[in-house]
């Protein structure tokens, strides 16, 4: 879970057909694999959708979800050992303009709060799914931005029910809301 609250205040990068786009992280969901019945690596299952999971911490695990949305995922750990961080949320940063013209729709508090909406924004795609975050196409990089503890919200994942009581471990971490807003109020102003 360390590293799904280290990933809040990281940035979020693309660079699309040369159009570089990023947001800072603000919400995070871990996925713990084999043990999790929220991951799709529940079990040890593997599919050629999820296999990315099962490689190597520092790819893109990007999957269709309701045959609409597209979802980043963090692939986070050593071979075989499929653990995840879903990106749920992002306050846009750069390249704001082309962010617009993927969603459709101006900044606000809803533009690129829920995993579908983030993938959108940075027009991050399934065909993303098993990409290096450690070449240019898509990263995350530190610049700095630090948060205490009274900041970051944890709480369980939403979505999850059908994984009993494995949707209330407490895997979902977020910036609190004023911290947000007075974000997208300063940048976005």
């Amino acid at each position: 879970m360390q590293i799904t609250n280290e990933l809040l205040g990281k940035f979020l990068v693309t660079k699309i057909n040369g159009i570089l786009s990023s947001g800072m992280i603000v919400e995070a969901e871990a996925y713990r694999g084999v043990i999790d019945r929220a991951s799709h690596a529940y079990n040890g299952r593997r599919t050629k959708r999820n296999e990315i999971m099962y490689g190597e911490g520092g790819s893109a695990y990007v999957y269709l979800c309701y045959g609409i949305h597209h979802l980043f995922n963090v692939v986070t750990n050593k071979k075989d050992t499929p653990h995840a961080i879903l990106i749920r949320a992002i306050v846009p940063k750069d390249g704001v303009d082309v962010m617009i013209e993927r969603r459709g729709r101006s900044v606000s508090k809803t533009f690129s709060n829920g995993p579908g909406t983030v993938s959108a924004a940075l027009g991050i795609k399934t065909l993303h799914s098993g990409v290096s975050l450690f070449d240019d196409l898509i990263w995350i990089e530190d610049r700095g931005v630090k948060f205490g503890k009274k900041d970051i919200i944890t709480s369980p994942r939403i979505g999850v029910e059908y994984a009993g009581e494995d949707a209330k471990l407490p895997y979902r971490y977020r910036l609190n809301e004023q911290l947000i807003s007075e974000m997208i109020n300063e940048w976005h102003s």
